[in-house]
């Protein structure tokens, strides 16, 4: 069976390999995002998935900004597609493409779909509290991952998973059950198809930056599952009293580290962002609901550090000291 593969992430390149592994499936063509600036040196630099196609001997592969513009549809019908297979590309197909193959477009999607379509659900997840997440592969129409369910493959979460970890987990389960489709596409046996259900479908908006602000008057759970939903990007983040920005700079700290930790009673009225206690391994920070320690911390123009070596160069003030969330 002939498959074009379009994707440009890490998780696509995963996918992309299991594919590769099976015989009797064959990548005819790679269409994946433009090369972008990237490091300090801002030098272009190849997406993951455009990577790993180079590192694999794969000629065949196009970068268009628009997969949709007449040039990029051309070369996709040269390749003469039984399928073609998207996981996280960044880009809409149009209909021209959708009905392009016989065996129409089929979509790697990272959750269980109705729940959390869009551009993040990974994230969602972790950030809901969730203790399974899992992926779909669906039949593309014209809809935000609205399609038919062909397959699906649950994935538990675990208290230490974070943004990065889950992403691998679920990248490699998205790569056996791709591949299972497909292979039960080429020998036509593939099972019933299962609308999904609209009425308890749930959206996760695209992450911006600025979303990884703390807000201290939250719960620490959910704080501790933000930092862990936005590992490693775009991290969480906080402000230093203004007393300790040092010229020139915002007071920005991300921080990396976080457990949980308790309350004096004495001091459950102190104002959320309060810095309770300084302790060896980091500051204690009063929540809306007990409080954080700090374990670990990347100052703004600094490497990260621990928690202690933190405080080392910063004297924060128990009960006099917050740190602010704008």
């Amino acid at each position: 069976m002939r498959i074009v593969f379009m994707g440009s992430s890490q998780a696509s390149a995963t996918c992309l390999r299991a594919i590769l592994r099976l015989p009797g499936l064959q990548v005819v063509g790679v269409v994946t995002q433009p090369d972008r600036p990237a490091g300090r040196g801002r030098e272009l630099t190849p997406c993951p998935c455009r990577a790993y196609a180079a590192e694999r001997g794969i000629t065949q592969c196009i970068t268009p900004e628009n997969v949709n513009a007449p040039e990029a549809l051309a070369q996709i019908r040269a390749w003469k597609p039984d399928v073609i297979v998207v996981v996280a590309f960044g880009q809409f197909l149009k209909e021209e493409i959708l009905n392009l193959p016989p065996n129409g477009c089929i979509n790697c999607h990272y959750s269980l779909l109705p729940k959390y379509r869009g551009a993040s659900p990974v994230t969602a997840a972790l950030l809901a509290g969730d203790e399974i997440t899992g992926v779909s592969v669906i039949r593309m129409g014209m809809g935000m991952d609205d399609g038919p369910v062909i397959l699906k493959a649950v994935e538990p979460i675990y208290s230490d998973d974070t943004g990065d970890t889950l992403m691998d987990k679920l990248a490699i389960a998205g790569g056996v059950t791709l591949a299972k489709a497909l292979k039960l596409m080429a020998a036509k046996k593939l099972p019933p198809e299962h609308e999904q259900e609209e009425d308890k479908a749930t959206f996760a908006h695209k992450i911006r930056k600025t979303d990884g602000l703390i807000e201290w008057n939250r719960s620490s759970d959910h704080i501790e599952r933000l930092l862990r939903a936005y590992t490693p990007w775009p991290g969480v983040y906080t402000f230093l009293p203004q007393r300790l920005r040092k010229k020139g700079q915002t007071g920005r700290v991300v921080v990396t580290g976080a457990e949980f930790a308790k309350v004096d009673p004495e001091r459950r009225s102190e104002l959320p962002g309060t810095v309770l206690e300084v302790t060896k391994r980091g500051p204690v920070i009063r929540t809306g609901t007990t409080a954080l320690l700090l374990t670990s911390l990347k100052p703004e123009g600094s490497r990260e550090m621990d928690g202690g070596a933190f405080l080392a160069g910063r004297q924060l003030v128990p009960l006099s000291d917050m740190l602010l969330g704008s």
